[in-house]
């Protein structure tokens, strides 16, 4: 099978081969790959930022129907559509686990990085992870919501999101555009949107955004203050470290900054205003298996719809470059269907 593979060089790029899968396993299942997004989390792990993984199949915003399953496997069936999400299993048994807290599992196994990924004509999972996508959810849209929707579902909970409330929106891309939609229709609040990109601003507004700040003026939160007397809580999705700490300052007091993008450095967080203010800062981490079967419910009800793009496998590279120099609205997913 055709499979997208990180590089032996670990260059950031991939390689399209020819891949044989073992055979399943107890517990396990085996999953026709229709649709594969693209994730920037995907590029870390091609760059080998968390760590290098030469020779692993990439992908975790899959959804495919399931063609075999383990002879032990009662809770899916053949034909049965499925996702092939971030959080591939958790050890189901310590205090994280237990507590509904799953994605933090200190022996959690991620899809495309840890294990093979989705980024293949066939995936194999685990079947008590494998959530189903509801028949009436457009399967190239379910891809985005597997990972960038099911995130921002739930970092929207980790920051207390309520109705009415101001939310900023920090990048507004693939992650963020879904943020904003999850904030106005799902949660009932106010959105401002921070984005370099006018396109991207645009399609915030579209989706729901109040308010549309470029983020290269010089005085973001202090145009955020004087609009709105500050947020209840910030989404920060810009893979940049200087956002983090502009954020901390466009916050309302008691607000609270969730992290979501995984830049490289520190923020600053001064502590006069963290202890004066009571500022909270909170790291989100996709979401659950409960978190991903709400989500797509959202999107079968059309309560969020993301904007998505499909592409060839052979165009990933160029996918990559253009995820890079940041060209895309939405999000690209790769059709394994033709």
């Amino acid at each position: 099978m055709k499979a997208a593979v990180v590089r032996d060089s670990v260059d950031g790029y991939v390689d399209i081969k020819d891949v044989t899968l073992r055979p399943i396993e107890h517990g396990e299942a085996l999953v026709k790959v229709e649709y594969c997004g693209l994730c920037h989390t995907d590029l870390h792990v091609a760059a080998g930022d968390f760590g290098a993984v030469p020779g692993r199949i990439i992908g975790h915003e899959g959804v495919g129907r399931v063609i075999q399953v383990a002879d032990d496997v009662d809770n899916l069936k053949i034909g049965d559509r499925v996702s092939i999400a971030w959080f591939f299993k958790g050890c189901g048994h310590c205090e994280f686990c237990n507590t509904g807290r799953e994605t933090l599992c200190r022996n959690v196994k991620n899809s495309g990085f840890t294990v093979d990924g989705a980024m293949a004509e066939e995936v194999i999972v685990d079947a008590n992870y494998a959530v189903k996508v509801p028949e009436e959810l457009d399967p190239i849209e379910a891809t985005s919501l597997t990972c960038a929707g099911v995130t921002m579902y739930k970092a929207l909970k980790v920051g207390d999101t309520r109705p009415g409330q101001w939310v900023e929106v920090v990048g507004a891309g693939g992650l963020g555009n879904l943020a904003v939609q999850f904030a106005h229709n799902v949660f009932g609040a106010h959105v401002v949107a921070v984005d370099g990109n006018e396109q991207k601003l645009q399609a915030a507004k579209d989706n729901g955004a109040e308010i549309g700040i470029d983020r290269h003026d010089p005085d973001v939160a202090e145009q955020i203050q004087a609009k709105v007397g500050g947020v209840h809580n910030a989404q920060v999705t810009a893979v940049n470290a200087a956002a983090f700490t502009t954020s901390v300052n466009a916050l309302r007091p008691d607000g609270k900054l969730v992290a979501v993008a995984l830049p490289k450095g520190d923020m600053a967080l001064n502590i006069d205003k963290t202890v004066l203010d009571g500022i909270q800062v909170a790291g989100s981490l996709v979401g659950t298996r409960q978190d991903l079967a709400e989500t797509f419910q959202f999107g079968a009800e059309g309560k969020v719809k993301p904007i998505v793009h499909t592409r060839k496998l052979e165009e990933i590279n160029d996918i990559i470059d253009e995820m890079k120099a940041g060209k895309i609205v939405g999000r690209m997913v790769v059709d394994f269907t033709k």
